[in-house]
């Protein structure tokens, strides 16, 4: 019995895990640096003027790598010209968006 669970759970993990991914493309995730990122009071500045584009699920942003995610809602898009600016209006520079 134990061994089944086991074997089970593992033939479950792909499929979450697959889902997620499928999820994340549907949804739209763009990633991007942004130079000068050097404190949690920096990137909240940065997370405000993001998550006030219609359509944003989510920001997840590195103070250490400098890096920014972030997750659209279905069927809404983020262009480089709207993450640009928002970066801008925190007062920071953007690069690398994809």
């Amino acid at each position: 019995m134990k061994a089944i669970r086991k074997t089970l759970f593992l033939l479950a993990v792909p499929v979450i895990v697959f889902a997620g991914t499928i999820q994340a493309w549907a949804a739209g995730v763009h990633s991007f640096k942004v130079d000068g990122l050097a404190c949690p009071f920096c990137s909240y500045g940065v997370e405000k003027q993001l998550k006030a584009i219609p359509g944003v699920r989510g920001v997840k942003i590195s103070i250490k790598t400098s890096t920014v995610t972030v997750t659209m809602k279905n069927g809404a898009e983020l262009t480089k010209a709207q993450a640009s600016r928002a970066v801008k209006n925190a007062g920071f520079s953007m690069r690398n968006f994809r």
